[in-house]
């Protein structure tokens, strides 16, 4: 057989392990493996490839971003869209397609299955947000990367009694800011899923000075909508492919600290970590786990179980329809969000 691979979307520490895992596995059983370059963009116009031997796949585990490189290029936009993705499969001579990808990539993916595309998908999403699934390649590592943050700003933020508001990524879903801000020992986590007034932000902070705290640490993420701080309308910039804004332009951790000052009087600092979360070398967490779902992929191809994708529940990995996976989106329950209050 020959095997088409893509990464689609943001990239991701863990990419490459993934890219590995399916590759390598698929050498192994004596298939010939294509690199789709750039995502979905490679299956338009003329299509862009590169053959992937084993030497390709070579000291990559450890790397991050994405060997194939990325994009948010969407066919389904695009006229004629579908029919030049299908016609470059059959010019590159591709029996199958596994798309490496979030909500958006996925989205792709299952529209293409519909019309009887080989496709087979795989959990990417640093915001850990697909539905079905316990893992997504990325979450682990930037989690890793907020914890880290959060212990080098304690340090400062003690040393100068400072009010530190750490802004992570997070559109929709606050997955990566309270599992980041729990293990970090933040002291308010702000979400898009749990609604906080902008009061109730003055009070938690003005508690912890009387209670003889002289610093505080926040970490909001970027997609949270707060009166008096926040207008996702008013994000800046032009709508990707796939209708979403550049949520950084919003300065959510700028606004929310002038407000903390001037209603508090206490000198406030902000950090936003930006595509610090998404770069670098992969967590041990995400290097095994993105392999495990990479060689699971290349097991349905296999099957031929088109549609279908690797997903993780209960510590093992299954399977399950990827139009089941993007059909809606995983939140932070409140029953996860009470946990972290009770450090509050």
């Amino acid at each position: 057989m020959r095997i088409g691979i893509l990464t689609g979307g943001g990239d991701a520490p863990g990419l490459n392990a993934a890219i590995r895992g399916v590759g390598r596995r698929a050498l192994a059983h004596g298939d010939t493996v294509i690199g789709v370059k750039n995502g979905w963009g490679g299956l338009i116009g003329d299509g862009d490839f590169m053959e992937l031997d084993r030497h390709r796949f070579s000291g990559i585990l450890q790397l991050g971003g994405t060997m194939l490189g990325s994009s948010r290029t969407n066919p389904m936009k695009r006229e004629g869209g579908r029919e030049d993705v299908l016609r470059n499969l059959g010019r590159a001579e591709l029996d199958s397609l596994v798309a490496i990808g979030g909500d958006d990539t996925l989205s792709v993916a299952a529209w293409l299955a519909e019309h009887g595309a080989p496709v087979v998908g795989v959990p990417k999403t640093m915001d850990n947000d697909l539905s079905v699934t316990e893992y997504c390649i990325g979450f682990d590592t930037a989690v890793s990367r907020v914890a880290e943050a959060l212990d080098r700003l304690h340090t400062t933020a003690a040393s100068h009694h400072r009010v530190m508001v750490l802004e992570v990524m997070g559109r929709d879903t606050g997955w990566v800011a309270l599992m980041g801000g729990l293990a970090g020992g933040a002291d308010l986590i702000l979400i898009p899923e749990i609604a906080v007034t902008l009061d109730e932000v003055i009070d938690r902070l003005q508690r912890r000075l009387r209670s003889g705290s002289d610093f505080s640490i926040i970490v909001v993420a970027e997609g949270v909508e707060m009166e008096g701080v926040t207008d996702k309308q008013v994000a800046e910039g032009k709508l990707d492919a796939f209708g979403h804004a550049q949520l950084s332009k919003r300065g959510v951790a700028d606004t929310l600290a002038e407000v903390i000052e001037a209603r508090l009087g206490h000198e406030t600092r902000t950090t936003v970590l930006g595509y610090t979360q998404r770069g670098g070398s992969p967590s041990a967490y995400d290097r095994i786990w993105a392999t495990r779902v990479g060689v699971a992929a290349y097991d349905l191809v296999l099957a031929k179980r088109w549609g279908m994708m690797p997903v993780v529940r209960n510590g093992t990995v299954e399977t399950a329809p990827i139009s089941e996976v993007v059909r809606e989106t995983r939140r932070v329950t409140p029953e996860l969000y009470e946990l972290a209050k009770v450090f509050y």
